[in-house]
Order: C-alpha cells, then sequence, then structure tokens
C-alpha cells in the first residue's frame, strides 16, 4: 500500500478542505441499521452452507453478509436460488466486527414494509411493482413487501405471445389497484389498467374491408395474430395456401371490428 505524504508545503492550501476518513463508512451504516432498526439494501451473490444451515450470501458495499434460509422470506432452495443476482432488503439481526460478517433477516424486513404498504394501499392508486419472477401466465412481483401476481392478460393491451420476452425481472411496472381487501391481505393489481387503452380510438384508423399492413405477432393452432399498431392486434385464421411465422410483413383485410370486446378479426390476403 503506497504511504501518503505529509508535510508538504503547497500554496493555497487548507486542511479542512481535506476529507478525512477516519471510519468504515459501510461499516457505520450497519451499526447504525442495528441499533435504529433500519431496513438496507444489498445483492444476493451466492448460496452457502455454514453451520449446517443453507444461507444466501449477500453483499453490503464490501461487507459480507448472510441470511439463513429461515429468515430469507422463502420457502425452499429452489426459491432461494431465484433470488441470486438480485438486490434484497435485509434487517442486521447480528453482526461480528472482527469477522467482517453479518447476520441479516428479509424476512422481518419484507413484513416491515408490507405493514407501511397495507397502511397506505387504496383502491384505484397507481403504484410502482418491481419484478422478481416471470413465467409463461403471470408476472409476480414486489409492491412494498407484499407479493402480487400479474396474469398475462392484466399485463398489457394486445397479444403476448411470449410473457418471458415482453417482460424481465427487475423491470419496474406501474400497476394499478383493482380490488382490495385489507382486513383479509388480499389485493389484486393490473398493469394493463395503469397504461392508456388504444380503444375505441384505434378503431377510427380500420374500416371493414380495409387492407393494412402489419407484423405476425404470433401464430397459434386456431390462427394467426397480426399486430396493426402497439397494443393492437387483429385474429386471422391461417392462409390457405401459404405458412406464415412470427415476424412476418402481412397485408391483411379487416373483416369485422367489435370496439365493445376490444377486438378485430381479419384475413392474411399477402405476404410481403
Amino acid at each position: 500500500m503506497m504511504e501518503e505524504i505529509r508535510g508538504i508545503l503547497i500554496e493555497g492550501f487548507n486542511p479542512t478542505k481535506i476529507e478525512e476518513e477516519t471510519y468504515d463508512k459501510d461499516w457505520k451504516e450497519i451499526y447504525s441499521a442495528f441499533q435504529n432498526k433500519l431496513i438496507l439494501q444489498g445483492t444476493v451473490t451466492g448460496i452457502e452452507t455454514l453451520q449446517n444451515k443453507v444461507c444466501a450470501i449477500v453483499q453490503f458495499g464490501h461487507i459480507r453478509g448472510v441470511i439463513p434460509i429461515d429468515f430469507s422470506g422463502v420457502e425452499d432452495i429452489r426459491q432461494l436460488r431465484k433470488l441470486t443476482g438480485q438486490d434484497v432488503v435485509f434487517k442486521v439481526v447480528s453482526y461480528d466486527r472482527e469477522g467482517e460478517t453479518f447476520v441479516a433477516s428479509r424476512k422481518d424486513a419484507l413484513e416491515h414494509m408490507a405493514g407501511l404498504t397495507w397502511n397506505r394501499l387504496e383502491e384505484g392508486a397507481v403504484i410502482i411493482a418491481v419484478v422478481r419472477e416471470v413465467t409463461p401466465i403471470e408476472v409476480r412481483a414486489d409492491i412494498g413487501g407484499i407479493m402480487v401476481k400479474i396474469p398475462i392478460e392484466e399485463v398489457d393491451y394486445g397479444w403476448i405471445d411470449d410473457l418471458e420476452e415482453k417482460v424481465k425481472v427487475g423491470d419496474h411496472l406501474h400497476v394499478k389497484v383493482v380490488e382490495l381487501d385489507k382486513e383479509n391481505k388480499k389485493v389484486k393489481v393490473s398493469a394493463k389498467q395503469a397504461k392508456k387503452n388504444p380503444w375505441p380510438e384505434c378503431t377510427k384508423r380500420y374500416q371493414e374491408r380495409g387492407e393494412y399492413v402489419g407484423k405476425v405477432s404470433g401464430v397459434r393452432e386456431y390462427g394467426v395474430f397480426v399486430n396493426l399498431e402497439p397494443n393492437v392486434d387483429a385474429l386471422c385464421p391461417h392462409p390457405r395456401y401459404q405458412n406464415v411465422k412470427k415476424g412476418d410483413k402481412v397485408l391483411m383485410r379487416v373483416l369485422h371490428v367489435d370496439p365493445k370486446k376490444e377486438q378485430i378479426r381479419g384475413r392474411i390476403v399477402r405476404i410481403i
């Protein structure tokens, strides 16, 4: 380590302008969080077995902490693995300054946050949700210590061919509280309803028997989805003589527009 040279005379030198680091800032935050029961956030960097107990390893600044699985807020090792690489909240349970480590509880932090969130939630409110998991049929997200499920049909308007392609872990979504039961701790949210609905305004741009250029946004057994504009898709039968695939540009004839059901039916007349 290089040693700082002291005692050199410099014109304009003012000793009060030198910021002396007399303490470790990361450890100061750990001590403060422990003393005041504050919530901190760190990154889960791995999983280890310590004293016969599976633990998540969490990094806070340069300090290594451990979250035992029974303090993690998840039920098993499979769920614990899903936290790796993610930022998680925690409360400091104990610390070992000489060993340069601390023990933390994500479960306590989530319960604290959830209590605050339940007090503030209101039906119709729009809040931020952080995506924690994505499956083919739904998104699981955190709205302040409360995990919510957003089914694929409530993620966005229009056809979603691959939810895991559209939404990623860590994404921040605006969601609207559509149902709220504080007494039984139940809440439903919708990302779609927090956005502007393209219907019925989009119907002004498409008339029956008109033909419009679109892009194939999905192919299913029962038909082909054609995207006409953001969040507006038409359902067409499979072309008789040609196969289409996702991404193909096509010319589509509009057969029927139903503003109430928010549906457009059409027929592919040409692959461009």
